[in-house]
């Protein structure tokens, strides 16, 4: 469902600082996400090449805008975004959102130009990865080459689990779903899983899971009456997750049946 919103704030045009390997000590996400776990310090200094810039993004300001030339591959280093569809009647669509430590931008991989437009959910800062030469040293390292096919196989398979949450699901189940999935994406950085704070809006979790603002109020009410999950304000309290992933699994096995 396509809901007419509030228009996105222009592109900024942003500071970007040049990268210094020597002041990120902590970029040993960036190397696991694209290198191999024994990697060697000649290959994270040819990685490191890579890096053009870093950039810092304002909350609310767009990292890149659709249809725009795509030179860079993005990976957050903090921060979160959400990926943003824009129809010719202005009406919008968000199509997943980004955390830290996760690329930011693959779908133009595959062409010249953005499909889709970052709008940062919070004051965040990304790593800026030359298109070009990510190519280039994937050409020579196979870990590299890798791990770009599998986050582009990621994009393709979250895409097609969109299509089917969308297509068989209500919206409680899909309100349920999203939030075990940040769950899970809490979980693998360290943080609890059972409790979390919401970046985006419930307006942008509408528009992701294709109901309307007020029935996500509606589906909040739902699972908290079911003692599976409450949400107060921006803050998540999932009481059960092996009941909640149990009751999307009930219910549309049910249907299905």
């Amino acid at each position: 469902m396509l809901i007419n919103t509030e228009q996105t704030r222009p592109v900024t045009s942003f500071p970007l600082r040049a990268y210094n390997p020597v002041k990120h000590l902590d970029q040993s996400a960036i190397y696991e996400a694209f290198l191999s776990l024994e990697r060697s310090a000649a290959q994270c200094e040819r990685f490191d090449e890579l890096i053009t810039h870093t950039v810092r993004i304002n909350k609310g300001a767009e990292l890149y805008h659709a249809g725009g030339n795509a030179q860079y591959l993005y990976f957050v280093r903090h921060g979160s975004f959400k990926n943003v569809l824009v129809s010719d009647q202005g009406f919008s669509l968000v199509t997943g959102f980004t955390m830290s430590a996760e690329p930011l931008g693959l779908e133009a991989m595959t062409g010249e130009l953005h499909l889709c437009s970052a709008v940062a959910l919070e004051d965040s800062e990304a790593y800026m990865l030359s298109y070009r030469r990510l190519e280039s040293l994937a050409r020579e390292l196979p870990a590299l080459r890798l791990n770009l096919s599998r986050m582009l196989s990621r994009e393709i398979t979250h895409g097609q689990s969109r299509l089917f949450t969308l297509g068989h699901y209500n919206s409680e189940e899909r309100l349920a779903l999203f939030m075990l999935g940040l769950s899970k994406r809490f979980a693998e950085r360290g943080y609890s899983a059972h409790r979390f704070l919401l970046r985006m809006s419930r307006e942008d979790i509408a528009l992701s899971i294709g109901v309307r603002s007020e029935t996500i109020c509606r589906a909040i009410a739902r699972l908290r009456e079911l003692s599976l999950m409450t949400v107060e304000g921006r803050s998540v309290e999932i009481i059960d997750i092996v009941r909640l992933k149990a009751f999307c699994q009930h219910r549309h096995t049910s249907r299905s049946a």
